[in-house]
This record gives structure tokens, C-alpha cells and sequence, in this order.
């Protein structure tokens, strides 16, 4: 069965760094073949967009808000990504999710459970 598992949220203070990870597990085909996204949702918003690399690894792509804080990173010999986060804000405070979508597709149809990023002031 697929699935994927997020590790490495916490509680934090504002200006600290966190790096989630995710493992997969379960894919119908090789790791190397899904692009990889990070999301996220906050209390009373709408899921949005954080990071995402691609298939191959070449190309990465960033929300407005990660730009230049966040990096996002594949391992795929240990079916993994992850997500450094730095200079952390309370706007960052959210649930944060592993998807993953087979390379070319449009819709990310795996998602993980979520792992709580608290950012204190």
C-alpha cells in the first residue's frame, strides 16, 4: 500500500530553522519517477503550495513565501525528500504535507498525514 510519512515538525521560535522529511513507500513504480511536493495548511485557510522537485531532480519549484528560506531536496536511493526550512515565522505555523504524483501528471495523488511546523514569536 502506498504511503508517505512525514517526520520532523516541532515547535519552534521564530528566526530557527526545522527540516521535515518524508519517506515513500508502497509507490506503483521507482521513487525517481514522482515529482515530490511540500504543502501546507493552516488553521482556517485553504491547503497551498510550498516546494516541489521534479522527477529528476533537475528543477525545483518554490511558493513566494519559501523563496530563498526554504530548500527542498530528494535522496532517491532511500525513497525520501525533505524540506529545510529557515529563518522560520509565525506565518509558517501550519500542518505540512508530503504528495507525490507521477512525473507529467498534473494532480499530486499521494499524500502523507501531515506533520504540525509550530512557529512561536
Amino acid at each position: 500500500q502506498e504511503r508517505l510519512g512525514e517526520s520532523g515538525g516541532g515547535l519552534v521560535q521564530a528566526g530557527d530553522s526545522l527540516s521535515l522529511t518524508c519517506v515513500a513507500s508502497g509507490l506503483p513504480s521507482n521513487f525517481s519517477n514522482y515529482d515530490m511536493g511540500w504543502f501546507r495548511r493552516a488553521p482556517g485557510k485553504e491547503r497551498e503550495f510550498v516546494a516541489a522537485i521534479y522527477a529528476r531532480g533537475e528543477y525545483h519549484d518554490y511558493s513566494d513565501s519559501g523563496k530563498g528560506r526554504f530548500t527542498i531536496s530528494r535522496d532517491n536511493a532511500k525513497n525520501t525528500v525533505a524540506l529545510q526550512m529557515n529563518s522560520l515565522k509565525p506565518e509558517d505555523t501550519a500542518v505540512y504535507y508530503c504528495a507525490a504524483r507521477e512525473a507529467g501528471w498534473q494532480q499530486y495523488n499521494y499524500w502523507g498525514q501531515g506533520t504540525q511546523v509550530t512557529v512561536s514569536t
